[in-house]
């Protein structure tokens, strides 16, 4: 037994485009606690701005050449972070300074930004929740290139939605199989379980296309799936939708496909 369902699953993935996302680099990195005054300032009036949802505060922070692995510009960033909070209105973001470094006139950090926030106005309110790990280069108090290291988003909603446990390296060599596991933790008893597995592209592009989802009927207790990774170098979005008559529950990781 299958459906059709159109399910927009990436609205629930840009979080971390406010302090995450596209420049390798590999520092000797100093501990978080002395980082500069200024480099600290500029973290927090990120995290502030996108806490108020201020988007012309938020790009002020963003250089006119910034860039990102996933290919946004400020242009696409901005979009992409109006249409975010549009349904999500109430997002709150935390974020923690790993490590810095200095380079080139600039710097080179890494954080962990933790998001959290209620979707409403739906059919039922859905809670999000991410956390992202990101390196992002900063000049003259303005960021000008992500990269996001590790990902992990859920969305749930429902009276009591599926506790689901992942399953999925976060890097594979290109070309190779990945297994990806999403299980649900409670008994299935008499329940129905419906779900998919989806694998789609992290891009500026991707973003802004919504891509029907075929349901299955689930005879075991979630999603056991076995993905090939691409030929090349790439970051994928690999996510289980999981569906109870009591909750739903979307699992996102990102899988880095890099030698």
């Amino acid at each position: 037994m299958a459906r059709r369902q159109p399910w927009h699953l990436l609205s629930s993935l840009l979080f971390g485009l406010v302090l995450s996302g596209g420049l390798h680099f590999r520092v000797e990195a100093a501990e978080p606690d002395t980082a500069p005054a200024e480099l600290v300032g500029t973290l927090e009036q990120l995290e502030t701005a996108a806490n108020a949802q201020d988007i012309a505060a938020v790009m002020q922070l963003y250089s006119p050449d910034f860039s990102s692995d996933d290919g946004f510009t400020p242009e696409s960033l901005q979009a992409a972070l109006q249409t975010l909070w549009e349904r999500y209105p109430e997002l709150i973001y935390r974020v923690e300074l790993e490590s810095w470094d200095e380079a080139d006139g600039g710097y080179v950090v890494e954080t962990v930004t933790y998001i959290e926030g209620m979707q409403s106005g739906t059919e039922r309110d859905a809670a999000l929740k991410s956390v992202i790990r990101s390196r992002q280069r900063l000049e003259s108090g303005q960021v000008v290139s992500q990269e996001t290291l590790s990902e992990r988003n859920q969305l749930t909603a429902g009276e009591n939605p599926p506790t689901v446990t992942v399953i999925l390296p976060e890097q594979v060599a290109p070309g190779a199989s990945y297994d990806f596991d999403a299980i649900v933790e409670e008994p299935l008893n008499d329940r129905y379980l419906l779900g998919a597995a989806i694998e789609e592209g992290t891009t500026a592009t991707d973003f802004f296309t919504g891509r029907p989802i075929e349901l299955e009927l689930l005879s075991a207790g979630g999603l056991f799936k076995i993905g090939d990774a691409p030929t090349d170098s790439d970051s994928r979005w690999v996510s289980a939708l999981l569906i109870r008559e009591d909750g739903m529950t979307v699992v996102t990781r990102r899988l880095r496909v890099a030698e």
